[in-house]
């Protein structure tokens, strides 16, 4: 593989409790503007090889009490968009998910039980996907870990969105069957004529594709 460029220093330019902004200075004099979670000597520039992931995505199937599955999805305000966008389970991994045996599961599952209500059993899967995706390494070396859930909730009354915290807000479940999962792939945007975040889109493409479950 061809050689990579060489950092010479890292300047950081803006700091708080969510995002750093960095300036990257190359040998060569060329200047990469990094918008990263991670503190300077954890950046993915910096390291050999990417370690855990900074947030976890879930797709998310559920066994309903028709009989027929569904894509678990709602509607959350994203801040950057100014627009509710169609959503999945998600959110970062934090400090007790690393102390467990995998984190990612840890991650999904609090995160499942906060945004949605739904407390998975033992009998329930849960597959991580992939362990580390970049999400847009362009700008940021933020990234994602993909797991996806069997869950039968035939038991289950209601969703519930109560465990919204902090900026979290929330705006109703929309639970998709495959063909309205299709139907949205094809339009490309949700039923409100806004577009979906790219997890979003890979939830629905795993969804359709899936083995029918037995």
């Amino acid at each position: 593989m061809k050689k990579k460029p060489v950092i010479r220093e890292i300047h950081t330019l803006n700091e708080n409790r969510f995002i750093r902004l960095y300036d990257m200075e190359y040998e060569d004099g060329s200047h990469y503007y990094n918008a990263s979670r991670k503190s300077r000597e954890d950046l993915c520039a910096v390291k050999e090889k990417p370690e855990l992931p900074d947030a976890v995505s879930g797709y998310v199937a559920l066994h309903c009490a028709d009989g027929k599955d569904r894509l678990l999805l709602f509607y959350e305000y994203r801040y950057p968009t100014g627009q509710y966008v169609l959503s999945i389970p998600s959110g970062l991994i934090d400090a007790k998910d690393a102390e467990n045996g995998d984190p990612a599961v840890s991650a999904v599952i609090r995160e499942i039980r906060e945004e949605t209500g739904i407390s998975l059993r033992e009998t329930d899967k849960v597959t991580v996907l992939n362990p580390f995706v970049f999400n847009s390494p362009g700008m940021t070396d933020e990234s994602t870990a993909i797991v996806a859930v069997e869950a039968d909730v035939s038991h289950l009354k209601e969703l519930s969105q109560a465990g919204a915290e902090g900026t979290e807000v929330f705006d109703g479940f929309r639970l998709a069957t495959k063909e309205e999962a299709l139907q949205l792939l094809r339009d490309g945007v949700d039923e409100h004529g806004i577009p979906y975040p790219f997890v979003t889109w890979g939830a629905l493409m795993w969804f359709v594709n899936r083995p029918v479950q037995d």
